[in-house]
């Protein structure tokens, strides 16, 4: 049985958003294909967290998820699927997982036989000769903080279904066809077991009715083979966690001289050691030292694009926020950018000779109430607290 996605994920039932993507970011880094080459396991684990992360970052899908587990997502369950979004395939994730990406062969997945490729391009479609069109492929991209509040330009390597050189294409090197033995060229054969008669696409001409006179040694016929592949792609500034990119015409080839798939590019923003990012805001946890928290007085704090020096008010308590403006990211098709927010940190010394103790306790001595709200204020409410 599949495993509970909230359990996959490692994350409760009641598990907000922001948590889910928190969780998938880090498990993804984990497992991804980079990270891990060679490890089948690994690799295994990766599609199984990207399929929990597709259901539950979606309303619709964990809603359906919730009320019926599993077999929400199952053929005539009734989950509804959501409108709009990059991708319209709603057996896009099961594709990858039960073998449409590369590597599938000439028939796609399982999904693909029993319910078609709806997805980019419309559904496979078949021509006398056979052609049909490639599938569509999927590529999870991490890229740097930097790189996706800039933009950059990326060159990923793939092992995909490309077009045969041998015969172009083609399948054969005249093209010939002859009348297909096993179904007599109608491309359906029936079966029959008692009573029932089920009919079903030819296995040997695919359903065309025909098969090559001469097929191609090189592919057998499929009109292509294994290859490795370099794409160029531009990833653009202010992309977000989880965006998809679409590369026309960069997935498999088809089939016997079918159109080529497209390829889909998923962005995982890596996590970074100073800012987390929330929408086009950053944040950053920020020390400030114990006299410029007292006194107040300028500081340089680091952004993306750089150190920039502002200025701390005095008597700034821990836990203050500082809002430094269009200290964020310019996102994708805005015209401002986000603000950078500092949460304050006053750093308190750690090691202090007993000359430097005594001194220090003379000045709190000499310090009145006023120059202490935060403590006056705690002692008041406790006070109340007790009676």
């Amino acid at each position: 049985m599949a495993q509970d996605y909230y359990e996959l994920l490692g994350v409760p039932k009641n598990a907000t958003a922001s948590d889910i993507k928190k969780a998938y970011r880090k498990l993804a880094m984990k497992y991804h294909p980079d990270q891990n080459p060679g490890d089948a396991a690994a690799e295994a684990k990766f599609k199984e967290v990207g399929e929990a992360y597709e259901v539950l970052s979606d309303d619709q899908k964990r809603a359906a998820y919730d009320r019926y587990g599993h077999a929400a997502f199952k053929q005539g369950a009734g989950a509804a699927s959501p409108a709009g979004g990059p991708f319209h395939d709603p057996f896009d994730i099961f594709r990858e997982v039960f073998g449409g990406a590369a590597g599938a062969g000439a028939g796609g997945s399982i999904f693909d036989e029993i319910f078609g490729n709806p997805g980019a391009g419309g559904a496979r479609r078949r021509d006398a000769s056979g052609r049909q069109r490639g599938s569509d492929l999927r590529y999870d991209l991490p890229i740097s903080l930097e790189e996706a509040a800039f933009g950059c330009n990326k060159l990923i390597e793939i092992e995909k279904y490309d077009t045969c050189e041998t015969c172009t294409g083609a399948g054969s090197p005249s093209g010939g066809m002859k009348p297909c033995t096993t179904c007599g060229g109608a491309g359906q054969v029936v079966s029959s077991k008692g009573f029932f008669h089920v009919q079903q696409t030819c296995p040997s001409c695919r359903g065309t009715g025909g098969v090559l006179s001469d097929p191609c040694r090189t592919c057998a016929g499929d009109g292509r083979t294994l290859q490795r592949a370099r794409i160029k792609f531009k990833v653009p500034a202010g992309i977000r966690e989880g965006q998809r990119l679409r590369s026309p015409g960069n997935g498999e080839a088809g089939f016997r001289g079918g159109p080529h798939g497209d390829l889909h590019v998923v962005i995982h923003i890596k996590e970074h050691e100073l800012f987390e990012r929330d929408g086009d805001d950053l944040h950053c946890e920020f020390p400030v030292p114990l006299d410029k928290a007292a006194l107040g007085g300028e500081i340089e704090v680091p952004t993306l694009e750089g150190k920039k020096t502002i200025k701390i008010p005095a008597g700034t308590q821990g836990g203050t926020t500082v809002r430094v403006a269009n200290g964020g990211i310019l996102g994708y098709g805005n015209k401002e950018k986000g603000s950078l927010y500092l949460h304050v940190q006053v750093e308190v010394p750690t090691k202090l000779n007993q000359a430097q103790r005594d001194k220090l306790q003379a000045f709190i001595a000499s310090l009145e109430d006023k120059n202490q709200p935060v403590r006056r204020s705690f002692l008041d409410r406790a006070k109340a607290f007790f009676g």
